[in-house]
């Protein structure tokens, strides 16, 4: 399955690359392939860029971007080899959130537009926002595990521009899909992987729905 990030920062910009050269090390050494292409999204200026490529993402030069005050980013694993391209990256953008997406369900139930699960959960999951995103989504992922029939995993983030939104769910090899926050003052990763952009990362519990 596949690997996630996200990055704000409350105050100056960040730079990107050191970043994204994180999690390029991260998906070329997981013991799942995470090569078939991968994506981010930014904020910069207060307005949302993105960026897809079909490429492993320790093959791309990320040198090329920039600074921002927020990045989400996603090494991508297909989901048995299939649908590999540049259209099923993510993050998916609806031009309000932004959405990443590791996990697998089995015998899920829910019926929703999209072109690979990942895409359908996102959309699934924003029916369930009457005014408080944050408790729509405890809702979403309840409802949700309730249709499957075994979560192996439902990990995601999910950011607007003003607020981001994680939630963690597994069934098995909490070593692969244990999500991890390292929180700073005025600073905020979430992350797959600890890795050594900071030193005081913490596991976030397994049946989590958060806002940052």
């Amino acid at each position: 399955m596949c690997r996630l990030l996200c990055v704000r920062s409350a105050g100056p910009p960040f730079a990107l690359s050191d970043h994204l050269v994180a999690l390029a090390r991260i998906a070329e050494t997981s013991k799942e392939y995470q090569g078939h292409g991968w994506g981010c999204a930014w904020i910069e200026a207060g307005k949302w860029h993105t960026y897809h490529n079909i490429r492993p993402i320790w093959e791309d030069d990320l040198s090329r971007f920039g600074d921002a005050t927020v990045l989400l980013a996603h090494a991508r694993s297909a989901f048995r080899d299939e649908g590999i391209c540049v259209e099923n990256n993510m993050p998916f953008f609806d031009g309000e959130y932004v959405f990443i997406f590791n996990g697998e369900l089995r015998g899920v139930r829910i019926r929703e537009q999209g072109r690979i699960g990942a895409e359908k959960i996102f959309n699934y999951v924003k029916r369930f926002d009457h005014g408080d995103m944050l408790l729509g989504l405890n809702k979403a992922v309840d409802v949700i595990a309730k249709r499957s029939r075994y979560v192996r995993a439902l990990n995601f983030i999910m950011s607007s521009s003003e607020s981001i939104y994680v939630a963690t769910q597994f069934g098995e090899d909490p070593d692969y899909f244990q999500l991890y926050r390292c929180s700073e003052p005025g600073f905020d990763i979430v992350c797959s992987q600890q890795y050594t952009a900071c030193s005081a990362w913490r596991p976030i519990d397994n049946g989590t729905v958060l806002r940052l």
